[in-house]
């Protein structure tokens, strides 16, 4: 058999291919990714103040032996309020911040540390890097602060909600030895009673009559239209007599004094009728009730 040029071509060509497959195989595997512990880690923060949402999201640094303010972090100048990006603050409406009015949406959060008064900023949302892009023109408001002395120094950077009500929190900054509280306030009614107004006018199944006449009795709003809404609340669930009690509270705010004893009793009775830790509880609060009313 006469030699085939072209099929010892081929042949050669698949050697050439199954040798660089094997070598492929046995190369040294790729470096594992590797991942190195941040120096100042990130945390987000979600509160609810009311039907208010407030993101939050900053990083946190250590002291590490350092002084921290007047040295780290320098008086009299723009600091991040953290480490990394600068603090980010989201509110998902309207707020007062420290005397200042704040729409809904995503900022940044500046300060200027003092010795005896910090500047906090709320910043027009820039994503940036420390406080390098910082510009006071994108300033949405400025507050003034008195920092508080610490008994105890905070090691890490804190920053978090405190005195939480319906309408109100206090957000804090603490770190070394101070602490810098900020008041945001919410105007929770505003928002709401248009709302509950709307769902009791409506032509729906299902009502939130015990949960609206709650609302209206803490606001003081309306307690006669609270005092009706308890009764349909009742009229649905005639052997739930913690919501009789609930009654008794409206009925003791708006003054009919006779008309919340009467609950009270009545309350009380189902309540040690029912026994159990519930049964227990109710018959405390309608006992507490009724010497109130004396």
């Amino acid at each position: 058999m006469k030699p085939n040029p072209a099929r010892s071509l081929a042949l050669l060509g698949l050697a050439f291919a199954l040798t660089a497959n094997l070598t492929a195989q046995t190369a040294a595997p790729a470096a594992p990714k590797l991942e190195f512990p941040a120096a100042s880690p990130s945390i987000m923060l979600k509160q609810r103040v009311g039907i208010t949402d407030i993101e939050l999201l900053y990083a946190r640094p250590s002291a590490k032996g350092r002084v921290v303010f007047g040295a780290l972090v320098p008086y009299g100048k723009i600091w991040r309020t953290g480490a990394n990006t600068a603090t980010k603050i989201k509110f998902s409406t309207p707020v007062n911040f420290g005397g200042a009015a704040i729409p809904a949406g995503s900022y940044e959060l500046f300060t200027i540390p003092g010795e005896k008064e910090w500047t906090v900023i709320v910043h027009k949302d820039s994503s940036s890097w420390g406080a390098y892009a910082y510009k006071q023109e994108n300033d949405v408001a400025r507050v003034t602060v008195k920092p508080v002395a610490l008994a105890a120094a905070v090691e890490t950077l804190e920053i978090g909600f405190n005195d939480l009500r319906d309408e109100s929190a206090t957000l804090n900054l603490s770190w070394a030895n101070v602490r810098v509280p900020v008041a945001i306030k919410v105007d929770l009614v505003a928002t709401l009673v248009p709302q509950i107004e709307a769902a009791m006018a409506s032509d729906a199944a299902k009502k939130p009559y015990a949960a609206a006449a709650m609302f209206y009795l803490d606001h003081k709003i309306d307690l006669k239209k609270a005092a009706t809404w308890m009764d349909a609340a009742i009229a649905a669930q005639p052997n739930a007599f913690y919501l009789v009690y609930r009654k008794g509270l409206i009925q003791a705010a708006a003054g009919d004094k006779a008309g919340a004893l009467a609950s009270a009793q009545a309350s009380l009775a189902a309540a040690q009728k029912a026994g159990g830790a519930i049964g227990e509880e109710y018959t405390g609060l309608n006992q507490k009730l009724i010497a109130s009313l004396k």
